[in-house]
């Protein structure tokens, strides 16, 4: 689907959080707050109305989308229940295919992480593979948890404007 912002600006409120209401993961209430500030000018100016939701989320209701995310690699994936966009996302980053060996260590990082932070490990998948998600997930687990907050909804907002950019062309 490839819509213009005129398309998008056309959309009735039920039409776009359909369409928008998981381009952050789960977290359809963005697209029903994002649907209000229509017209958008453009897709920077749509992208821009998203990260401004994010962005003005208290810590409780950051750690709330965070915690929407799935584990990598985790239960989620091995039972295919997914959503489309983190499974297209997780094979593009080769976590679909892993090895014995990779599956553990990233079970183990991503459990590890979870205890210490109180949410999954995201990095936006589509802009890694493999080793640096791996990589990513024991570098990042000497962070404060403030810090992985911060990092966590920056990793959304990545995966946020490459799912819209999915849908809106240009």
């Amino acid at each position: 689907m490839a819509l213009s912002i005129s398309e998008v600006n056309a959309l009735d409120d039920a039409q776009f959080e359909a369409i928008f209401g998981n381009v952050i993961e789960l977290c359809s209430d963005a697209a029903v707050q994002i649907s209000k500030k229509k017209p958008f000018k453009n897709l920077a100016d749509l992208c821009k109305a998203f990260d401004q939701y994010l962005d003005g989320l208290s810590k409780a209701e950051k750690l709330v989308v965070l915690r929407l995310h799935p584990d990598l690699a985790g239960r989620l994936a091995s039972q295919g229940e997914l959503t489309r966009e983190s499974t297209a996302e997780q094979r593009s980053a080769g976590l679909l295919d892993l090895t014995e060996e990779q599956k553990s260590i990233i079970n183990t990082s991503n459990e590890a992480y979870k205890t210490k932070f109180g949410f999954p490990f995201i990095i936006c998948a589509r802009e890694n593979k493999v080793q640096s998600i791996i990589e990513g997930l024991q570098r990042r687990y000497n962070s404060t948890q403030e810090q992985e907050i911060t990092v966590g909804i920056n990793e959304v907002k990545k995966i946020c404007k490459l799912r819209i950019l999915d849908i809106v062309k240009d």
